[in-house]
């Protein structure tokens, strides 16, 4: 059976703050083990492919988190649309590309979608993630434990206008 939430992070370990959104993953699977059982699941990769559409089947919701050098500080939250962008061609892809995967393979809109971008300070190559980002995930994962319950507004809401 598919859990109905998906919590997905991408980011590169290797690349100090890139590593927030698996990071973030990690660290809500942590919190969440006990509480929510078999309601979610937790994946994290290297970066979004046109294959993680699938991982969309069957989901009530899912929740995108990935590292952000020009968000506000500490997160910043956004509701989003499925959207063919530039990264639809490409060998890494936005979340609005993956949902547009997803409509097109199942001719169908993608479950709701949202993006959690934790600001990031530092991406350099081989350094860890930096302790103002650490702060940063620690504030995102008390908002990531509310949507996880079902309630996101803790926090302001942008909706993405882009296309859709």
């Amino acid at each position: 059976m598919t859990a109905p939430l998906l919590v997905f992070g991408w980011g590169n370990a290797s690349r100090g703050d890139d590593a927030l959104g698996p990071l973030f993953v990690q660290q809500l699977s942590a919190l969440a083990a006990a509480a929510m059982g078999n309601e979610v699941e937790f994946l994290e990769d290297y970066q979004l492919q046109v294959e993680h559409a699938l991982d969309l089947v069957s989901r009530e919701r899912v929740l995108f988190v990935d590292a952000s050098l020009s968000c506000d500080s500490p997160f910043e939250v956004t509701t989003l649309r499925a959207a063919r962008d530039a990264s639809f061609s490409t060998h890494a892809m936005s979340p609005e590309a993956v949902m547009q995967v997803y409509r097109d393979l199942y001719f169908a809109e993608a479950p709701p979608c949202t993006l959690l971008a934790i600001r990031g300070v530092h991406f350099e190559l081989g350094e860890p993630p930096g302790a103002e980002a650490l702060g940063h995930v620690e504030q995102a994962l008390i908002w990531g434990q509310s949507w996880m319950a079902g309630n996101p507004e803790t926090v302001p809401q942008r909706t993405d206008t882009g296309p859709g």
